[in-house]
């Protein structure tokens, strides 16, 4: 018996490293598609822009098609996990309390940076003509006709419309309608085919991602050839900026005085996931880290398992602060190059707005640029913008992702110091 346990280990081992090797190989075949990207439309080749514009187009289309179900299913199968445990409400309000908070603070440093930094307008050549397709009675709307906006009449129209907020709200009722119904076996049928049919988005996404480097390719070219033809870089820089500063301000700064302020030590709680932490910088997915994130959680940080077992699952789906900064600063700069009106109970909407949408954001590689570009396409800003920003969203997921499940590990970690010695011992059975 001990034999074959060596021998599995091994094996295990064997596993690990080559999955870490296929992660380092796909990483440095998407730089290299930038790198390929830029020089090849710098080279200003007239059919070969066309080429790049192509695809360019094609992958924006294949990201808005997979975007607004993925997002639905995730917010259904997670608040379906709500459930009968007498302790399941208070975990999941602590971890709902501490969501919020620390997701509202992340969309709040974005704006102050967006507005001490103040990224400028791209040349009108690079918005494109996206920004002729913008409806002109934008800025004659009140904000109740946008709250009657994202209330459905009917649970077709906001997926073909690609109204994200709507699909959110017909999501959470159907959750909800899930979590508290009785438990019959037509429950169960249903929940099966739920979570089978996100499992098919989630292997469409990592076909999606598989061929990515193209994409990527095709954007850098795209970008590259605007350059060269005498674009000026200085916003998108002050936009990366904006972006990459609020992550690590919410990352080095606000989430550790969160766990100071809990009697909680950072670099102890840091140190401990930092196994986690480093999964997600080079996966790109708190979804795919889940694992990773549940045992150094409960191996190293020692948290209770009826804790950690049902935080980190539904703080994978609703705990992005990396991806509410995102959300709101490129919403912004996107409104913002589409020529709106952003006064400040204007940006103050788009931060409620952000956060809702990063709860609602499935936990996956790219999954706050699918977010944001369907927020964008509904309400009809110029989306090729989002075209300019995908090939410096590589690095931005990285971080954001890292930021992601550095706030899922200070959740879990404070819910747990809050509950400990509150719960009855049954509930770690139930877990």
């Amino acid at each position: 018996m001990e034999k074959k346990e060596g021998v599995q280990d091994i094996a295990d081992k064997v596993l690990k490293a080559n999955k870490t090797q296929r992660q380092g190989r796909q990483f440095m075949l998407w730089i290299l598609a930038l790198v390929v990207g830029a020089a090849l439309g710098w080279l200003g080749i007239k059919p070969l822009n066309e080429l790049f514009t192509f695809i360019a187009t094609v992958f924006t289309r294949l990201f808005q098609f997979i975007a607004v179900p993925t997002i639905a299913l995730a917010v259904i199968t997670t608040l379906a996990a709500l459930g009968g445990n007498k302790n399941t409400g208070r975990i999941f309000a602590h971890a709902v309390t501490y969501t919020l908070l620390t997701t509202f603070c992340a969309a709040g440093i974005g704006l102050a940076m967006f507005l001490w930094i103040a990224p400028g307008n791209l040349p009108a050549d690079v918005v494109g003509a996206g920004a002729a397709s913008v409806p002109q009675n934008l800025e004659q709307l009140s904000y109740y006709d946008h709250i009657l906006g994202v209330i459905p009449n009917n649970m077709i129209q906001p997926f073909l419309s690609g109204n994200v907020l709507a699909v959110m709200l017909i999501a959470a009722s159907f959750g909800l309608g899930l979590a508290f119904m009785p438990k019959t076996e037509n429950r169960e049928t249903l929940l099966k085919g739920i979570l089978g049919f996100q499992e098919l988005l989630f292997t469409l996404i990592k076909a999606l991602l598989y061929i990515l480097p193209v994409g990527i390719l095709a954007f850098a070219a795209q970008l590259s050839a605007q350059i060269e033809a005498g674009v000026i870089v200085g916003a998108l820089g002050k936009y990366t900026l904006v972006i990459i500063g609020s992550n690590c301000i919410q990352f080095f700064l606000v989430l550790p005085v969160f766990l100071l302020l809990r009697g909680l030590n950072p670099i102890s709680v840091f140190r401990k996931m930092s196994p986690a932490i480093a999964v997600a910088l080079f996966t790109k997915s708190s979804a795919g880290t889940l694992p990773v994130t549940l045992a150094s959680a409960e191996t190293n940080l020692k948290a209770d398992p009826a804790v950690s077992r049902f935080v980190l699952p539904i703080c994978t789906t609703i705990n992005m602060n990396g991806c509410a900064a995102f959300i709101l600063v490129t919403s912004l700069f996107v409104m913002q190059n589409a020529g709106y009106s952003l006064d400040m109970p204007t940006m103050l909407t788009w931060l409620v707005v952000a956060v809702i949408a990063a709860i609602g954001n499935a936990g996956v590689p790219m999954g706050c640029y699918f977010l944001t570009l369907s927020l964008m396409s509904g309400i009809g800003a110029p989306i090729g913008l989002m075209g300019i920003i995908l090939p410096i969203y590589t690095i931005i997921d990285m971080i954001e992702t890292a930021e992601n499940v550095w706030s899922d590990s200070c959740v879990c970690a404070m819910t747990d110091h809050d509950l400990e010695g509150k719960l009855e011992p049954a509930a770690a059975v139930e877990a």
